[in-house]
């Protein structure tokens, strides 16, 4: 039998980066825009002179999905906007009248609802960015093989919880489930892909699903590792160390005797 997978906290999550979670709530909560026509404008500066909202004004949107990290909107006539949100971006569904503060970066207005993005540093049109994405961690279901394909073709000396970040290769982690269901199957974020078995791979894949998945439905729980450094280990006791990984420099974080395995030298 699986062993239960622990959660992550509202506090835990809200101070890091939006993952593939946050996407596919954003995208749910954006459904009801969906089969309307929309008012579209750009507010902010850096958006206005992409010239998305008088190409967007007045269209019908058919369709608003979640891959990975990105959220893709479909317009009639084939216009397929992307918005990536990376450290700072938001969207929030308000009512059509509500006021609007700040200088967002796109407002979508519906007959009763309108989408608003703050921050929204990748806003564009889409040019099949999506198509050279990985699987998706959160589909229904996971396709676990196309995932372990992707990760087998990639250079086999890199290091599990770089690959992990790699949305090329699975679409939707981001670093607080790296971090997290590494912890939960007992698996260092520094071994390298060579080192680990299908089984092991595909067990970490899952508990990232699982953790992401009771994230998105309103599990509450609370994180076990992730910034926390100096802390003892809830399976252990043992002080979870962190370090930079990956050419990101994206900071890792594990137990030492409970995720035994490389370590970087001067962690």
């Amino acid at each position: 039998m699986p062993r239960p997978l622990p959660h992550v906290d509202e506090a835990t999550y809200a101070a890091s980066m939006p993952e593939g979670d946050a996407i596919h709530r954003a995208a749910r909560r954006l459904q009801v825009l969906v089969g309307q026509e929309l008012e579209v404008e750009a507010p902010h500066p850096r958006a206005a002179v992409k010239q998305l909202a008088p190409r967007l004004d007045g269209k019908r949107l058919e369709s608003v999905e979640a891959i990975g990290k990105n959220l893709l909107f479909r317009f009639e006539g084939g216009l397929v906007l992307r918005s990536h949100l990376r450290m700072s971006g938001r969207w929030r569904v308000l009512g059509r009248e509500a006021p609007v503060s700040g200088m967002p970066w796109l407002v979508l207005r519906g007959d009763e609802h309108a989408g608003v993005l703050w921050g929204g540093p990748v806003l564009e049109l889409d040019r099949g960015v999506a198509l050279r994405l990985g699987p998706d961690i959160l589909a229904d279901p996971p396709d676990y093989d196309a995932m372990l394909a992707r990760i087998r073709g990639e250079r086999q000396d890199r290091e599990l919880g770089d690959a992990l970040l790699d949305q090329r290769l699975v679409a939707g982690i981001g670093n607080v489930w790296k971090v997290e269901s590494l912890w939960a199957e007992r698996v260092s974020p520094w071994r390298r892909l060579a080192d680990l078995s299908d089984a092991e791979l595909r067990a970490v894949l899952r508990a990232a699903h699982g953790l992401m998945r009771n994230r998105l439905e309103g599990v509450p729980g609370r994180g076990q590792v992730y910034r926390r450094k100096g802390h003892a280990c809830p399976r252990c006791g043992t002080p979870i160390k962190s370090w930079p990984q990956g050419d990101d420099a994206r900071m890792a974080y594990w137990c030492p005797h409970c995720q035994r395995g490389e370590e970087p030298k001067t962690a």
